[in-house]
């Protein structure tokens, strides 16, 4: 029944009406403190559907919409981009005061946690040196980081000490924790380069950003004959930093600090996926520690030792030598 909805004109009236509670929404999110990328993320999700010609002060509508995507023999937004939508939905709800209980039960959406691709260095580099000054220190400064693109776009230039080459992120994304970061020469360099026109190193909008990189990407992997390239987004460069420094360190608590993940359980994928590019290692030599006391467990954690299994109230740690 859904594949027959049919489309219907919203008055205009009604029209103007639902842009006005959109505009209403993003400023009741501003100052209950969202984040602005969050901000910015979910009133996306909302003109999603808008475009769907969705009443959003129709929950029937809404569901309708969205019952009709499925339907599609190629659905115009994945299981991630729906779960986003019926969140940003439901919390427009609950800012107008709509009885969400009563009528909104929130539409299942199976998301699928999936391993992101992980490029060769070279295949990096060459996107960071391929692409223009402003977008090369930008990549620079993601893949010396694992910085994520929306938290490197508001660093300013008070953030960058030139002198001792430290970078500095005191307003991180996601609810992470600040970091901070001793990085190479070369990105001080690059990062010097740029214009100081502004309070930012990197003024304007990531999304005018993300469209110019998009483009240098598509040029080179047509040119290199490369359509592995296509595949790395601007996120991919933290997933690749993660992976490294699992690798170099054996440390999953330092990997999750660089990330400044809160919860060391968004880390742990890392090791899976290291796991799987480099193999185990026959040379591998570990200090292994046997413990059942909570304050060992977390001292050992602290200093660079794994998990590696349970057995008989007894907790084994292992850390390479």
């Amino acid at each position: 029944m859904a594949a027959e909805i049919q489309k219907m004109e919203i008055p205009r009236v009604r029209e103007i009406d639902i842009k006005g509670k959109l505009v209403e929404y993003v400023f009741w999110m501003q100052k209950q403190g969202y984040d602005p990328e969050t901000i910015r993320g979910w009133q996306g999700c909302l003109r999603a559907l808008l475009s769907e010609n969705a009443d959003l002060l129709d929950i029937e509508s809404v569901k309708e919409v969205l019952a009709k995507d499925t339907l599609r023999k190629t659905p115009r937004w994945g299981q991630n981009r729906r779960r986003n939508i019926i969140n940003a939905y439901t919390l427009f709800l609950r800012f107008n005061k709509m009885p969400v209980c009563d009528k909104w039960d929130k539409p299942k959406c199976k998301v699928i946690r999936k391993f992101p691709f992980i490029p060769v260095e070279q295949e990096l580099d060459t996107l960071i040196t391929g692409s223009g000054r402003k977008n090369a220190a930008f990549g620079q400064l993601l893949k010396e980081t694992a910085m994520r693109p929306g938290e490197a776009k508001i660093l300013q230039w008070i953030n960058i000490d030139s002198e001792r080459h430290v970078v500095t992120l005191n307003e991180p994304e996601k609810g992470s924790n600040p970091r901070m970061w001793k990085v190479s020469q070369k990105l001080i360099g690059m990062l010097n380069g740029l214009p100081k026109t502004s309070e930012q190193v990197f003024p304007g909008s990531l999304k005018s950003m993300k469209v110019t990189w998009v483009k240098a990407r598509k040029r080179l992997a047509e040119k290199l004959q490369n359509p592995r390239l296509k595949k790395i987004t601007l996120y991919t460069y933290r997933h690749w930093k993660a992976t490294i420094e699992y690798h170099r360190t054996k440390d999953i608590v330092y990997v999750q600090q660089l990330l400044g993940h809160k919860d060391i359980r968004n880390t742990m994928v890392y090791i899976n996926i290291e796991h799987a590019i480099f193999g185990a290692g026959e040379n591998d030599e570990f200090t292994v520690r046997v413990t059942e006391k909570p304050e060992e467990i977390k001292e050992l954690l602290q200093l660079g030792f794994e998990y590696v299994c349970q057995k008989d109230g007894l907790v084994f740690l292992r850390k390479r030598k």
